[in-house]
């Protein structure tokens, strides 16, 4: 097969997903004509060599709605012959993009791939596209449904994480992010959000609280107890998965969960002829992906199967990954990865997370691609491992060697 690279990797910075937002006014269609206008200017690209983009965004409802890819190529500078196509694996989706084109390329369908995605939260609610396993009654009963942040809970309970381990990574996640932006770290990826007349609206990561400590925490209240406990009483659902489970104990609250918020990202993705022909250096290679299903009631253990299976198929052990990229949806995710693979906490998540910084679904996957190349280069490290927890029970993952 064709070894894929990456080119370029960049995002935009995440604005927080509420109507007081800095990106608040910027739809779906024009953040992701930004980044698309970026990587062909940053890279002087000719994109009739652009096989498609392929683009993630998970609810894909109104104006991120009608193929959102499409749209997005026809608002950009990008040839109109460029195809587009919009996929969604859920909080995945912008890794799942990324990984399909670097299949694409793997297989010799084309030179070359822009992938990537975008979320905007504060224009298009989470959830308002619906969703069966949550509301029908011939699936959500069967397979014993409850909500992500009841899952969180359950992983907790089930694992031994207590609400003090969490609220530790919540705080560490904070001043990693805060020491990241200070120096400088994102600076090669990001790219700044301009309005219509070219002033800027967006230029640095808006949802952190550096100031975040465990007192400031400890006010908190448990976020899905009142879920879990009271109406509509989604722990009793729970305990008839888990019976082994006398409770479940509710730790995870809007501190050391992830941030709802607004961004986009993408990815420049080829193989060596492309970059020959253009004049491009590639960065990374991308060595291995990979996609497992997982219990669908605790929902958000997928790293853990999805990393055992990459490392697998790929004939690599964990000791031969230097950094991890491990998306904090909620804190118990992360400490369940470093429980698993005995992994030290100064490999993982090196610059803060998304409990800092937030989690734009459709985008996130693709950003921490970018987070973990930008720090190979940074360390000189050689190979880093992404991965991500999905809705209803589903892990994916990406391992990429710098060039």
């Amino acid at each position: 097969m064709t070894d894929a690279y990456i080119y370029d990797t960049i995002r935009t910075p995440r604005g927080k997903g509420r109507a007081d937002g800095s990106l608040h006014e910027v739809t779906a269609m024009r953040l992701s004509a930004l980044v698309l206008n970026q990587l062909k200017s940053r890279n002087d690209l000719d994109t009739r060599a652009i096989e498609d983009l392929i683009w993630g965004n998970v609810t894909q409802v109104g104006e991120q709605g009608g193929c959102l890819a499409r749209t997005a190529v026809l608002a950009s500078d990008f040839d109109e012959q460029v195809p587009g196509l919009a996929i969604n694996r859920f909080c995945a989706s912008g890794m799942e993009a990324v990984n399909i084109a670097a299949n694409q390329v793997r297989g010799g369908a084309g030179m070359a791939y822009v992938a990537g995605g975008v979320e905007m939260m504060s224009r298009v609610a989470m959830g308002s596209d619906g969703a069966a396993v949550a509301v029908d009654p011939s699936v959500a009963m069967e397979q014993y449904f409850v909500p992500q942040g009841i899952a969180a809970d359950i992983i907790a309970t089930e694992y031994g994480f207590n609400r003090q381990m969490a609220d530790e990574l919540a705080v560490e996640s904070q001043k990693r992010a805060a020491i990241a932006w200070q120096e400088g770290r994102f600076a090669r990826s990001i790219v700044p959000v301009t309005d219509i007349n070219g002033l800027t609206i967006l230029d640095r990561d808006e949802y952190m609280r550096p100031s975040t400590d465990m007192d400031s925490l400890s006010t908190l209240k448990p976020a899905f107890k009142d879920m879990g406990e009271v109406m509509p009483g989604f722990d009793k659902i729970a305990l008839m998965k888990y019976p082994h489970l006398e409770r479940i104990e509710h730790i995870h609250h809007a501190g050391n969960s992830s941030g709802i918020v607004d961004g986009a990202a993408g990815v420049l993705i080829g193989n060596k002829e492309f970059g020959e022909k253009y004049g491009l250096k590639p960065r990374a290679r991308i060595r291995a992906t990979a996609k497992i299903g997982t219990d669908p009631t605790i929902m958000l253990t997928g790293p853990v199967p999805v990393t055992e299976k990459i490392l697998r198929d790929s004939g690599m052990q964990i000791s031969d990954i230097d950094l991890f990229e491990v998306n904090e949806a909620f804190a118990a995710v992360v400490l369940r990865f470093m429980q698993a693979f005995n992994v030290d906490s100064d490999r993982v998540n090196v610059n803060g997370g998304a409990i800092a910084m937030g989690h734009p679904l459709g985008a996130t996957g693709a950003m921490i691609i970018g987070t973990l190349l930008d720090e190979l280069e940074r360390t000189g490290k050689g190979t880093g491992l992404a991965t991500l927890c999905v809705a209803s029970g589903m892990g994916a993952a990406t391992i990429i060697e710098r060039v």
